[in-house]
């Protein structure tokens, strides 16, 4: 009797801690920390799917220069990667990539990170 009790309870504590998690960035292209020619767009791959009404990625240049970016939309084939147009051509430098992710079960989760443009 005690056993399947246990064995109930310990599946409820991972679905619940299923149901919490937020999105975690994976990886990114330009991968976080390289040196890249000037990329036309940035990609970030996250854990989870992306609602991108309610979610945003701005680039900062040097001097903390906002860049500006196209629209964000979500890759057709993987609603977990996140694409954003760089319509003008990025100068030699460091950048600043800053997310803020709202997930389809609407938790909300944000970062940053760096690439540099040779």
């Amino acid at each position: 009797m005690l056993r399947p009790m246990l064995l109930a309870l310990a599946v409820s504590a991972l679905a619940a801690g299923e149901a919490s998690a937020h999105a975690r960035l994976i990886h990114a292209d330009p991968r976080v920390g390289s040196t890249v020619a000037a990329p036309g767009q940035l990609r970030l791959f996250f854990s989870e799917t992306v609602l991108p009404a309610k979610s945003s990625v701005a680039l900062l240049g040097p001097g903390a220069r906002a860049v500006p970016l196209g629209p964000l939309t979500l890759d057709a084939k993987d609603p977990r990667i996140v694409v954003v147009g760089v319509p003008e051509r990025l100068a030699p430098g460091a950048y600043k990539v800053q997310w803020g992710m709202t997930t389809a079960d609407t938790h909300h989760t944000e970062g940053s990170f760096g690439f540099k443009v040779k």
